[in-house]
């Protein structure tokens, strides 16, 4: 027998590939904290609440110090807190104590509405706030100019329409005519939609101006 014949040969053993980690953890047992820390959703600086209540338009009675910078100091409590505001009116009317109204129109939830509330009643220039539409149907007008223009048979149109809405021609020429309008807002919006296709080409709104109705005012919220 020659001598490679006679070499005994050894079997070579085949190497099982080791499963890779895994990070299963048992139902019996709690996840380590890296991983737990790994499962929780990426946190975020405000907290999200879910609700179903509707939004609804306040306005708002604001009686302040006639001084530099509440305007803007009330303007961005609404920016800052991402409410939004629908109309804006500012004058003073207290010439003696030196106090403006301001008139804010706004819309959210009853909940947004009370934390409004809450925030501008802890403001230093602030010495009233009344919310008109929880009170009970305010009285709400609105002055708008509006300039029409055209020839011919839409502004015969345009004269008839502003008519019949009681509006005042304040201005007007061969060419154009600027109406005056005084009312309740969806008032204003029903004359601007008549007036679009008849030439409207510039409207300006003085933003609404609110009284409660009755004999309730607002020093009695002082």
């Amino acid at each position: 027998m020659s001598p490679r014949s006679a070499a005994k040969t050894t079997p070579t053993r085949s190497r099982k590939a080791k499963p890779a980690p895994s990070h299963a953890v048992p139902a019996d047992k709690p996840a380590p904290v890296h991983l737990r820390r790994a499962m929780l959703p990426p946190a975020s600086a405000y907290f999200i609440e879910e609700t179903t209540d509707r939004s609804e338009r306040h306005v708002l009675s604001i009686i302040v110090d006639n001084e530099p910078g509440v305007l803007a100091r009330v303007i961005g409590l609404f920016s800052g807190r991402g409410y939004n505001i629908d109309s804006l009116t500012v004058s003073e009317t207290e010439h003696a104590k030196h106090q403006s109204r301001i008139t804010i129109v706004t819309t959210g939830t009853p909940m947004v509405l009370s934390q409004i509330r809450n925030q501008l009643d802890r403001m230093v220039p602030v010495h009233a706030v009344i919310d008109l539409t929880a009170a009970g149907g305010p009285l709400e007008r609105e002055l708008a100019l509006v300039k029409v223009t055209g020839r011919g048979n839409d502004r015969v149109e345009a004269l008839r329409i502003a008519d019949a809405f009681r509006a005042q021609v304040v201005d007007a020429s061969t060419e154009h005519f600027i109406f005056q309008l005084t009312g309740r807002p969806d008032k204003v919006e029903q004359f601007l939609a008549v007036m679009a296709p008849l030439g409207l080409v510039e409207v300006c709104r003085t933003g609404i101006a609110a009284l409660s109705r009755g004999t309730g005012h607002l020093d009695d919220e002082e």
